[in-house]
């Protein structure tokens, strides 16, 4: 029998140990009860409690408001296998911090359209509610900071993904806010989450970090064991990373370094693209630096499925299990385009135009995405060219 998450079956008592059953049971929901019998019309203690009994093999499929019955019978065995889907259990509700930037707008989309409630925490009301309207987004809850408590309490979970954007000039202003934005609103909602009664406190606690947690290099591998490079942002993600870590120890964490996510209207795309279509694109300094990207639909599908799944906890890389180098990516995204890849920005451009942030661009790492594979995650895309491709279409 094959059940997406769900614990292994034991019998309690054994009538066939070699019993086959002749197809599978699968199931989306999180949470899910079997119960199983196993009936012989020889043993009358069991047979009591048959209620339904064909002789020969027979499969009888019901459903009705979410409640499924799997009756099976083979010769003189009856087995009956109950699943019981309890939709209203399925339902999660919700927090987000950072839910109106490029990959919060898409998880509370996701969110939304499978029916779970979604709070969206934000320091601007007029800007969220712009970007997550009444008429499309019905039920969805904003809350600005005063009414963060009220948000977290009761919720299943909160997702972080709050903190300013790096790919701009550094300056020493710059460097302190993209740094205390994550940490300021990472230690808010962990004082939140920790404060509340145990019986309201979130079961789970998604918080992002990144990539640059490793450092850079050309030649290194990076999975989640890897130790922190000794560079500004790698100073930032261990920052990041223990103020999340503070929260309640009955509380699920999973902290997921996020690569460079590429995806429609955003993100690093954004601003290569147009580059690309005046016939001006190519890569940035050497090209010869790692670019672990990931697409935003696995991204969103890797935070909504650590907020379900008990088994995503801890660091999980949010990368796609195929990196390349800056130059193929843009080779491929010029050959999407239907445009070359020719013209390279050297690295004094960059630097001129975007001070020490330029190592941003001109300095990566291979990181690979070790503890979702073996968790089994099922990426969409796992390589740039389809990626591209299936943004670009």
């Amino acid at each position: 029998m094959e059940m997406c998450g769900a614990t292994a079956l034991t019998w309690s008592h054994t009538i066939c140990p070699s019993l086959h059953l002749p197809r599978s049971v699968s199931t989306r929901e999180a949470r899910r009860s079997f119960s199983v019998w196993c009936v012989s019309d020889q043993d009358p203690k069991w047979s009591a409690t048959c209620d339904y009994y064909n002789p020969g093999y027979s499969l009888l499929w019901l459903s009705s408001f979410g409640i499924s019955n799997w009756l099976f019978s083979l010769g003189f065995f009856k087995i009956i296998i109950t699943l019981r889907v309890f939709l209203q259990g399925n339902k999660m509700i919700i927090s987000v911090t950072g839910a109106t930037g490029f990959i919060g707008r898409r998880l509370v989309q996701r969110l939304h359209a499978d029916n779970h409630s979604v709070h969206v925490l934000t320091r601007s009301k007029s800007n969220a509610e712009t970007i997550f309207p009444a008429k499309d987004f019905p039920g969805i809850k904003i809350a600005e900071e005063p009414e963060w408590k009220d948000s977290i309490q009761g919720s299943t979970g909160v997702v972080n993904l709050a903190g300013l954007p790096i790919s701009t000039r550094w300056s020493p202003e710059i460097k302190k806010e993209i740094k205390q934005s994550r940490i300021r609103v990472t230690s808010k909602v962990v004082e939140l989450i920790n404060s509340a009664p145990d019986d309201i406190r979130p079961k789970v606690f998604v918080s992002a970090t990144a990539v640059g947690y490793y450092g850079t290099s050309e030649t290194q591998v990076f999975d989640e064991q890897s130790p922190s490079g000794k560079d500004y942002l790698a100073e930032v993600c261990r920052e990041w990373e223990s103020t999340a870590l503070k929260v309640n120890g009955g509380v699920r964490v999973a902290l997921i370094r996020i690569g460079v996510v590429l995806g429609k209207d955003g993100g690093a795309l954004a601003k290569m693209i147009p580059m690309f279509k005046l016939f001006a694109g190519g890569p940035l300094g050497s090209g010869t630096q790692w670019f672990s990207w990931i697409h935003l639909e696995d991204i969103v599908n890797l935070i909504y499925e650590t907020l379900s799944n008990p088994s995503y906890k801890g660091v999980i890389n949010g990368t796609a299990p195929n990196p390349v180098r800056l130059a193929e990516l843009c080779d491929q995204l010029g050959h999407a385009l239907g445009r070359p890849s020719w013209l390279p920005v050297p690295d004094f451009a960059l630097k001129a135009v975007l001070g020490e942030g330029a190592t941003v661009v001109l300095e990566g790492q291979k990181v690979l995405p070790t503890q979702a594979k073996k968790l089994g995650f099922p990426f969409k895309y796992s390589y740039v060219k389809d990626a591209l491709q299936a943004i670009l279409s």
